[in-house]
């Protein structure tokens, strides 16, 4: 099978890793499918008692993203002093399990106490009215919980914030058994796909084609987007943040998080359901991004290493990735599934946390 051959050249080391699952769009897009499924329910009235006038849920999604910068827009009082009570806050959107895994554990290799799924638990037991120290470690308010609930809702679909590469010397993706086998010397974490980069200009070139080529739901949509300015590489994991979920609102004919819950709603889409305490939800919503993560690192393959160094003078290591010639048009199918399965879990969950 023909490749997309790729570049090593990075221009610096990603100062925040995992940092921005589908973009705001998809985010919002998540968002917007549980707003529209949770109509006339009363987990909605109670939505609404912890929103701010002119708030939903697709407006919201991203506001776990904007405390991390002022790329938002000016840092309010309250991302304030939510970041000041939670210095590592950047930790709560990814959990780094081998790919290959098939399930979530606790204290498997990749997982911290406070990674997605253990602050995706917090956040359920916060809204259902728990506020002891064992269920509330970090003493959210039930709107922060809210706010990170709807955001990391989305986060755990995106499939590289689940499954993460672990690579040796050679480029060969290899499971670590510890953590302490991942030592940047023979074993690296390839921290989500970050420190793996496609050739992003010929990544750009064929999906072009290949999006308008491939099947679609309707005639594409013309980008929104503003043109980017031309550069070498692309992270895989910012191709998976960002990319594919423009290639999805165009092979769905929409320009808008509404217009894509909207026709996604309509089609009656068939989605993975939970039963029981909510709680645990987290854990088979890992699992099944995990599988999906599978999916998303078939045909992948790393070059060998390479090392740069960074302006700060920070050396890291990094792997030249080549994906079939064809992925744009799997990979996107991929996401549109895990978009609909993010908003349908949200909705479900706060359903069952208020039903």
């Amino acid at each position: 099978m023909n490749k997309l051959v790729v570049s090593a050249a990075l221009c610096g080391v990603f100062a925040s890793f995992n940092a921005h699952a589908w973009g705001n769009d998809g985010h919002r897009a998540v968002g917007a499918i549980a707003d529209q499924l949770l109509q006339g329910s009363s987990a909605e009235q109670h939505v609404k008692a912890l929103l701010l006038p002119g708030e939903s849920l697709e407006k919201i999604a991203i506001w776990a993203d904007c405390v991390k910068g002022s790329y938002c827009g000016p840092q309010s009082e309250e991302m304030q002093s939510y970041v000041a009570a939670n210095p590592k806050h950047s930790e709560y959107h990814y959990t780094d399990l081998p790919f290959q895994f098939t399930h979530y554990h606790d204290h498997d290799v990749g997982t911290t106490d406070i990674d997605i799924v253990q602050t995706l638990k917090q956040c359920i037991q916060v809204l259902q009215g728990k506020d002891d120290a064992a269920s509330n470690p970090h003493r959210f308010t039930p709107r922060q919980a809210l706010l990170i609930l709807t955001h990391l809702a989305g986060d755990i679909t995106q499939p590289l914030h689940v499954g993460a590469a672990y690579v040796d010397q050679r480029g060969n993706f290899v499971v670590p058994q510890t953590q302490t086998q991942v030592d940047s010397v023979n074993l690296f974490d390839a921290r989500g796909g970050n420190n793996l980069l496609l050739d992003d200009l010929k990544l750009s070139a064929q999906s072009a084609q290949l999006i308008e080529a491939g099947p679609a739901d309707d005639k594409p949509a013309a980008s929104t987007q503003p043109a980017r300015a031309p550069q070498t590489t692309r992270p895989f994991h910012s191709y998976w943040d960002t990319t594919v979920v423009n290639y999805v609102f165009r092979r769905a004919g929409v320009r808008t998080p509404q217009q894509f819950a909207q026709k996604v709603i309509a089609a009656q889409p068939q989605v993975a359901s939970q039963s029981g305490d909510p709680v645990q939800w987290p854990y088979a919503w890992a699992d099944q991004a995990l599988a999906v993560s599978k999916q998303a690192h078939e045909g992948v393959a790393a070059g060998t290493l390479t090392r740069q160094t960074s302006k700060s003078g920070e050396s890291y290591a990094v792997w030249a990735l080549t994906v079939p010639d064809n992925y744009p048009v799997p990979s996107s199918s991929l996401a549109k599934t895990q978009l609909i399965q993010g908003g349908y879990q949200l909705a479900a969950v706060l359903k069952a946390i208020w039903p």
